[in-house]
C-alpha cells in the first residue's frame, strides 16, 4: 500500500518585512532557533547556557524578538526567573513566507538569507574543529555541499518532499534519545543559465 502523505507541518509563516529584518540578526535567529529545539520556552540563562554566552548580553535582541510578537516573555512558577516562549502553541517553529516582485519582502529576505548562512558557517568552522565529530557513515555530524542540476517536475516535487521532512525532522524539540544537537541550513533556488562569453578580442 502507498504511504499516507505526512501531515504539513505548522509552521507559522512570517511575511512583513520589518519583522523579517528582526531575524536577518545571526545572534537572533540562533537565539529563535535554540528556543524551538528546546521545546519551546526557556530561560534567559538557559538558553545564554546553550549558546555559550552570557545572560546579560542577550536581553537586547530577547527584548526585540518581544516588541515584534516573534517571541513572549511571561513569569516563571514560584518565584523563578522569567522565560521566553514561541508565540502560538509554543512548539511550531518560525519559517518565512516568500512574497517577491516589486511590492514583496524580497529586501527583507536578502538580509535575512545572509544572516542564516553566516551562521551555518559559524557552526561548520566550529564543528571541524571537534576532535570526535562524526564525518562518515550513517551517524555522519558534519556536511558542507553544494549541487546543481536539471530536475523534472516530478523530481523538484520529490525535493520539496525531502526538504519539509528535513525541516520536520530538525523541528522537534529536545526529548529521551534525543541527545545530539544539531544545526542545518539550506538554499534551493532556480539558476538561470549564464550566456556564453565572447573570447576577448585580439
Amino acid at each position: 500500500m502507498p504511504r499516507s502523505p505526512r501531515p504539513a507541518i505548522n509552521f507559522r509563516a512570517i511575511s512583513d518585512p520589518e519583522r523579517i529584518k528582526i531575524l536577518a540578526s545571526p545572534a537572533r535567529q540562533e537565539l529563535v532557533d535554540t528556543l524551538v529545539a528546546m521545546g519551546g520556552q526557556a530561560s534567559a540563562a538557559a538558553l545564554a547556557a546553550q549558546l555559550g554566552r552570557h545572560a546579560d548580553g542577550l536581553y537586547y535582541h530577547l527584548r526585540i524578538l518581544c516588541k515584534a510578537g516573534l517571541i513572549q516573555e511571561f513569569d516563571g512558577e514560584r518565584g523563578e526567573e522569567r522565560r521566553y516562549r514561541l508565540p502560538g502553541d509554543h512548539t511550531a517553529p518560525l519559517r518565512l513566507a516568500y512574497q517577491t516582485g516589486p511590492d514583496g519582502n524580497t529586501e527583507a529576505l536578502h538580509k535575512f538569507a545572509r544572516g542564516l548562512l553566516q551562521v551555518a558557517c559559524q557552526d561548520f568552522e566550529q564543528a571541524l574543529d571537534m576532535p570526535d565529530v562524526v564525518v562518515e557513515g550513517a551517524q555522519r555530524q558534519l556536511w558542507a555541499a553544494r549541487n546543481k542540476a536539471w530536475l523534472s517536475v516530478e523530481e523538484l516535487a520529490e525535493a520539496n518532499v525531502l526538504l519539509e521532512r528535513l525541516c520536520e525532522l530538525m523541528s522537534r524539540p529536545r526529548a529521551p534519545g534525543r541527545d545530539t544537537l544539531m544545526s542545518c541550513a539550506f538554499v534551493l533556488a532556480p539558476v538561470t543559465p549564464l550566456p556564453l562569453r565572447r573570447k576577448a578580442d585580439k
